[in-house]
């Protein structure tokens, strides 16, 4: 859970001595084979505040890969949570031009993203305190519950927080703080988008007008679920893929989802996992000539793979058994292994170990079911 910041702490490394402590230390290796002697060192230049300040040096070496706040102040469970910056800025582009109210805007990471003119609030003063820093007094921020509404007229974004009282991430969106369905009831009349995590249960967020899952660079980040005007007319389900090297895209349920069932062809495709998790795989293989290998599992299949994508060129595929699929690793001299698992009970580690490839080669090998059969697909993976 990490340290526990107090208002005294924000309140410090806000000030001159605190920045100059923070300075003073910043070289510090912060590993778990140095951790003796950084608190030793930060015990001599702060010894008040040493906490406080070894976890903010801590926390400030992790916020890049998400936020881009300049000597920005954080808890590890809201870094944790925050929005990498290219999600944030994807999502904030439907509020454009609109005041917008973040009812658990946290430390302000997705705050910032946000139109100008924005608003946030949050219960814990700590995180507002940190906000105010980290946003520099730009954005009007209050202390307020998100169940109790404190603004008017203007659209609601929420995130809420998705561990137990112990520290545990939770999936249920009952524990979430606040709960999915007492938020949505607080914000009924109100153009509403609430982030979830990608792994929730959306069937128990009815009210949800659309349901938006997010990729980043191939790892799926966030859903967001959109109500009223900031909903797609004739959309309930997206998937947006983006991506820090090239163009991103989106696809919607409003698609067609015409796909033929067939056995593997020249290329295997696994689809983004934001596709897979909206439920889309269907609409994305008819966007692009696939087919699919069984109506149940997301592997699709064809004689050319959409462009921009890390695709596997299928060498050879049979009944998969232990056995002979070993005898495959030797015939095709394969020494370099990647195995992929889907629709089977394999664990591709423990089945590394067992098959002990040993040649110069290497390939990708695609255990899935087609049908009842349990398949192999021996493949090589290429980058479109």
């Amino acid at each position: 859970m990490g340290y526990a910041f107090s208002l005294d702490d924000v309140a410090y490394l806000r000030s001159a001595a605190g920045c100059a402590a923070l300075s003073a230390l910043a070289d510090l290796p912060l590993t778990p084979a140095s951790r003796l002697t950084d608190v030793r060192r930060a015990r001599q230049v702060a010894p008040e505040r040493f906490a406080a300040v070894l976890e903010t040096l801590l926390l400030r070496r992790k916020a890049p890969s998400k936020v881009d706040f300049t000597d920005g102040l954080y808890t590890d469970d809201a870094l944790q949570q925050a929005t990498p910056r290219a999600v944030a800025e994807h999502r904030a582009r439907r509020f454009a031009g609109r005041v917008v109210h973040d009812v658990t805007c946290s430390v302000g990471a997705d705050l910032a993203a946000l139109p100008a003119g924005s608003i946030g609030s949050d219960l814990d003063p700590v995180r507002l305190a940190m906000a105010r820093h980290n946003l520099g007094g730009r954005v009007p921020l209050l202390r307020a519950d998100a169940l109790r509404p404190t603004s008017r007229d203007v659209p609601v974004v929420a995130d809420p927080a998705r561990r137990d009282s112990a520290g545990r991430r939770t999936w249920r969106p009952a524990d979430f703080a606040p709960p999915l369905d007492r938020l949505a009831a607080a914000y009924a009349g109100r153009d509403l988008a609430v982030k979830c995590a990608p792994g929730a249960d959306f069937a128990v967020a009815p009210w949800a007008d659309e349901v938006e899952l997010v990729s980043l660079d191939g790892q799926v980040r966030e859903a967001c679920l959109w109500t009223r005007g900031l909903a797609t007319p004739g959309v309930t389900r997206r998937a947006s893929v983006l991506s820090s090297a090239g163009p991103s895209w989106t696809i919607t349920d409003a698609e067609p989802d015409d796909c033929p069932v067939t056995p593997p062809g020249a290329w295997l495709v696994d689809p983004d996992g934001a596709v897979v998790r909206a439920g889309l795989v269907r609409h994305y293989a008819a966007r692009h000539g696939l087919a699919q290998l069984d109506e149940h599992i997301a592997y699709l299949t064809g004689p050319t793979p959409p462009p921009g994508v890390r695709a596997f060129r299928v060498v050879e595929h049979g009944h998969y058994n232990e056995k002979s699929l070993r005898g495959v690793l030797r015939a095709h001299d394969v020494g370099r292994l990647e195995i992929l698992v889907r629709g089977l009970d394999v664990d591709p580690n423990a089945l590394r170990r067992r098959l002990k490839p040993a040649g110069g080669a290497e390939a990708t090998v695609v255990l899935t079911r087609i049908g009842r059969t349990p398949t192999y697909l021996l493949a090589h993976a290429e980058r479109t």
